[in-house]
């Protein structure tokens, strides 16, 4: 059997995860292939800044840099922060697929021009990232905020009906304003407004933590993955430089 690695960027409890893995429907499940869903043991804790983006890099890597010898299949990150992607992609042989990137590539296949949509401003420099060196920025009709701080243990329970309200006009602003015909969820704490949303709106809705995760069992399904040419190895590995680091969460 087939094993993926799911990482989240922060360190969070063991219920916290739980409301993680509910986003993937257990229709898409496969017998053929187990996840194992992870978060960092230290670091980042909500990906507001550039210095908590660089420490969620840096335990993302620590968190997934020994997966292949582990016997992993393939990882997926579970956050549009991306982190650690590239580093992970240089560091391993099997398919690691992020959310923002694959979300902004399979919209631009769905439409012209798409929108991300957030919770709040202090999220926009992890977006702005992906289009800027994924070369997408003219394909980003705007990123659309209601600045409402996010919450990464309970996600929007509670909170459906005040912001799945707020996210419904937001998304019809970018579409009637700024010419959006494809929305993205612009983090995997939001999946629970994909289905009001899919049926609020009249264009396609992508909820980002599953398109990467389809992605990933599709690279497997293909034998695909990413170019060693594009993402050389290290000469040198230091996989245990993190190893002594405090885990703030133990099970």
């Amino acid at each position: 059997m087939k094993k993926i690695k799911m990482i989240l960027p922060v360190p969070m409890p063991r219920e916290a995860i739980s409301a993680f893995e509910a986003q993937i429907p257990k229709e898409l499940s496969r017998p053929d292939i187990s996840y194992e869903w992870v978060a960092t043991k230290n670091g980042a804790s909500i990906l507001d800044s550039y210095y908590d983006a660089t420490l969620a890099d840096t335990f993302v890597l620590a968190a997934g840099a020994r997966s292949e010898n582990e016997g992993f299949s393939a990882v997926c990150l579970n956050s549009m922060s991306d982190s650690g992607l590239k580093a992970l992609r240089s560091r391993l042989t099997i398919p690691v697929i992020g959310p923002s990137q694959t979300s902004f590539l399979v919209a631009c296949m769905l439409g012209k021009k798409f929108t991300i949509l957030t919770m709040w401003d202090e999220w926009k420099h992890m977006y702005e990232k992906t289009l800027i060196e994924e070369g997408l920025t003219n394909r980003c009709a705007s990123i659309e905020s209601i600045n409402v701080r996010p919450d990464t243990t309970e996600l929007l329970n509670g909170k459906e009906d005040i912001i799945f309200e707020k996210l419904e006009k937001a998304s019809k602003k970018a579409i009637n304003q700024q010419g959006a015909d494809v929305i993205i969820l612009g983090s995997t704490t939001m999946h629970q407004s994909y289905d009001y949303l899919r049926n609020a709106l009249s264009v396609p809705v992508l909820n980002p933590g599953v398109i990467a995760f389809k992605m990933c069992e599709m690279f497997l399904d293909l034998g695909l993955t990413h170019s060693k040419v594009a993402y050389p190895s290290p000469e040198k590995n230091n996989d245990t430089v993190l190893d002594n680091v405090k885990e703030i969460f133990t099970s």
